[in-house]
């Protein structure tokens, strides 16, 4: 499956709740969250309408790198 390209953050967001990832503060455009599945680790999302490509791959490639899933698991997981 390949990764959304019109996925702004709220969407993104959302799907990443499905993993245990919270939003734990915002400063300015950027928000981040936060989960304490497999011990605590933070990512932040720019508030971006849609985000960049290489940004979403580097957000999904620590999301997945942290839980210790390859990629494309976590892709069809949230999508």
């Amino acid at each position: 499956m390949k990764i959304p390209r019109n996925l702004n953050a709220d969407e993104l967001i959302q799907c990443l709740s499905k993993v245990g990832y919270v939003p734990t503060r915002q400063t300015g455009s950027h928000i981040r969250l936060t989960t304490e599945q497999n011990g605590q680790h933070h990512i932040t999302v720019p508030q971006h309408n849609p985000l960049r490509i290489g940004t979403l791959s580097a957000i999904l490639n620590s999301v997945a790198a942290h839980l210790g899933i390859e990629k494309q698991e976590l892709v069809v997981l949230l999508f």
